[in-house]
């Protein structure tokens, strides 16, 4: 399966966040803590520049506990601030607020050093559907962005000031303008990140299968009740539909339902809290 998707909004967005990076202090950047490699576009290098970041790896809820410990240490190592976080909730927003005051804001230290106070700019960004608007909501204490459960969502820029001195700009979810890595690619639309209509649903079930089957072996195959003799991606995608009654009229297992479903469940955490990624 190749895919490829990069619509003219993120072209156009890529342009905005360029324009409006020159009035920010720092970047929030959004890591959906399952995938964090995969989330990380190096066409946001040129809008970063070399201003401060903070790695934001959201969604730790679903993810790994120990593989989320890992890329922490990761980002440690190469002097970077990291947090993980369930974006929707008060203590994820405490956590962020602390790393973002541990942050040096060289601009605000000057004026301040002149006994001025200015806002700290903070631009959130990350690739589609890593919950970005959800953090921005959860730091605000209130609903001020557009959120929705599928990439594409936030279209347009937007500052939002905090009580707490910070003023925040959402930024549409982007993508890579090409996909080179295609095992990236793979993970993002496990992940949610990449608009289904251009996906191989079966396609994409069978590649997740061979991610599970290889990573989370026992956890996988026990939560199916898949038998140890089945190897071949195909065969565990129609055993699976036998085992969850996802079938067509006659008994044939229906692919397409039990894909869906597969996808859906790794989405969700119904196989259980999963990171498909670690650290080169």
């Amino acid at each position: 399966m190749h895919i490829q998707w990069f619509p003219g909004h993120m072209a156009k967005a890529l342009r905005v966040m360029r324009e409006e990076a020159k009035y920010a202090d720092i970047f929030i950047y959004v890591l959906d803590a399952r995938v964090p490699g995969a989330c990380v576009n190096k066409s946001f290098n040129m809008v970063i520049g070399r201003k401060p970041v903070l790695f934001v790896l959201n969604k730790a809820d679903l993810a790994d506990e120990k593989k989320t410990a890992v890329w922490l240490n990761y980002f440690k190592q190469k002097k970077y601030a990291a947090v993980a976080v369930n974006g929707a909730d008060s203590i994820s927003a405490k956590a962020m607020l602390a790393a973002l005051s541990g942050i040096e804001n060289k601009r605000a230290a000057k004026f301040e050093s002149k006994g001025v106070f200015v806002p700290r700019r903070v631009m959130v960004i990350g690739v589609p559907n890593g919950g970005k608007s959800t953090i921005i909501n959860t730091l605000c204490g209130r609903k001020t962005t557009v959120t929705g459960n599928k990439p594409g969502v936030t279209k347009g820029k937007q500052w939002v000031r905090l009580p707490n001195g910070l003023e925040l700009m959402d930024t549409p979810g982007t993508l890579y303008p090409n996909f080179e890595d295609q095992k990236k690619a793979t993970m993002l639309a496990f992940a949610g990140s990449i608009k289904e209509d251009i996906l191989d649903i079966n396609e994409l079930a069978l590649e997740l299968i061979v991610e599970l089957d290889a990573q989370y072996h026992e956890r996988f195959r026990e939560k199916y009740g898949i038998e140890k003799e089945v190897t071949q991606p195909e065969e565990v995608l129609k055993e699976l539909c036998l085992k969850k009654g996802h079938l067509l009229k006659g008994g044939e297992p229906d692919i397409e339902r039990g894909s869906k479903a597969l996808v859906d469940d790794f989405r969700k955490a119904r196989i259980g809290r999963l990171t498909l990624e670690l650290p080169e």
